[in-house]
C-alpha cells in the first residue's frame, strides 16, 4: 500500500510514527510544510521537518520537538556575547542545522539534504518538503504582519491573527516527486496538524490542491481539533480569530473537496452528522496519541478506514 502523508510538525511527527508500525515504511511518503523554516544566525533550520525527523528515529524532547536530554551550553554562550536566542536551539540539534547548511551550500537542493538527514537517522520513509524554493509563512495580525517564527517563538502566539500570506507561493514549484506521490498514492492523509500554518502552506503550491482534488486515492484527513481545542499550538486561536467554527466540524469544513473521510475524536462523535453533511464519510475514534501504543492504535484506525 502506497500510503502518502501530508504533514505538519509535532501531530504529523506523531501520526507518522504510529503510522510506520503498521506498513512497511518504504511504502510511506511524508510530505513537510517549510513554511515555517528560518534562517537563523546563518544557518538553515527546517523545524517541522526536524520534528518528524526525530520523532521517527524515537530522539524527540518531551514536547515534541528538538531532541530529547539536549543541553545549550552554545545558546547560553551565544547569548553572553550579545546574540539573539529567542529561538532555542540545543546543541545537539545544532548539528543537524549545520549539515544541512553545509549541503545546501554544495549545491544540494533541500530534497536532497532532507533525504541525507533522514538516511543518516535511519529512516526508511521518504520524507520530502512539498518545494525546494523558499516558501514562507506570513502571519498577518492585528500589529502586523510577522514570519511564522517571530509570530510562534518570539511573540508566543499571543498576537491576534487576520489572515495568512503564502508570498513565496507562485513562484514556487512542486519538490520533485511530491505531485507524483500524492497522485499515484493509493491513500492520502492529511495528518492532524494545523489546517493553516502547517497544511495551507502545501496546499498553496501550485499544482498540489489541484493534485489532491483530482487524486483516485482515498482521502483521509485527521482532525487537530478535540473537544474544541487543540492538541497542539495556535489552530483553535486561529479558527475562533477568523470566524471558523472552533471544532472538528470547523477543521472539516476547510478541507471541503479535498478529502473523502474525516477523523475526529469520540468525544466529537455528536459531530458526526455535520461532518456528513459536508460530503465526506465521518470516522468517529479516540484519537489521542499517548506514547507508541496510542500513535500506534490511531494510525491502525485510520488505516482501517481506507477499506471501508
Amino acid at each position: 500500500m502506497q500510503v502518502t502523508v501530508l504533514a505538519g510538525g509535532v501531530g504529523a511527527a506523531r501520526f507518522l510514527a504510529g503510522l510506520v508500525q503498521c506498513v512497511d515504511p518504504a511504502e510511506v511518503t511524508a510530505i513537510c510544510n517549510v513554511g515555517d523554516d528560518l534562517t537563523w544566525h546563518g544557518l538553515h533550520v527546517c523545524p517541522d521537518i526536524d520534528t518528524l525527523l526525530y520523532t521517527l528515529a524515537g530522539l524527540e524532547g518531551p514536547d515534541g520537538w528538538g531532541l530529547r536530554d539536549d543541553t545549550t551550553i552554545t545558546l547560553d554562550a551565544l547569548g553572553a556575547v550579545g546574540g539573539d536566542t529567542w529561538f532555542r536551539i540545543g546543541d545537539r540539534d545544532l548539528a543537524t542545522h549545520l549539515r544541512r547548511t553545509q549541503l545546501l551550500a554544495e549545491g544540494h537542493t533541500l530534497s536532497e539534504a532532507t533525504a541525507a538527514l533522514a538516511r543518516a537517522l535511519g529512516l526508511h520513509l521518504q520524507v520530502m518538503p512539498v518545494t525546494d524554493d523558499p516558501h514562507p509563512t506570513i502571519v498577518e495580525t492585528a500589529t502586523g504582519d510577522l514570519p511564522f517564527q517571530e509570530y510562534f517563538v518570539r511573540r508566543r502566539a499571543r498576537d491576534i491573527v487576520t489572515g495568512f500570506r503564502f508570498p513565496g507561493a507562485a513562484a514556487a514549484r512542486p519538490a520533485p516527486g511530491v505531485l507524483d506521490a500524492i497522485v499515484s498514492a493509493e491513500s492520502v492523509i492529511i495528518a492532524p496538524s494545523n489546517p493553516f500554518v502547517s497544511i495551507g502552506p502545501l496546499l498553496a503550491v501550485p499544482g498540489v490542491r489541484e493534485a489532491l482534488a483530482g487524486s483516485s486515492a482515498t482521502r483521509v484527513a485527521v482532525s487537530p481539533i478535540v473537544g474544541g481545542e487543540a492538541i497542539k499550538g495556535p489552530a483553535a486561536d486561529m479558527l475562533r480569530a477568523l470566524g471558523h467554527d472552533v471544532s472538528a466540524a470547523g477543521v472539516a469544513a476547510l478541507y471541503q473537496g479535498l478529502i473523502d473521510v474525516f477523523v475526529l475524536d469520540e468525544i466529537d462523535g455528536a459531530l458526526a452528522p455535520a461532518v456528513a453533511a459536508l460530503g465526506m464519510s465521518p470516522l468517529v475514534c479516540d484519537t489521542m496519541m499517548r506514547g507508541d501504543d496510542g500513535r500506534r492504535r490511531v494510525a491502525a484506525r485510520v488505516l482501517s478506514a481506507l477499506h471501508t
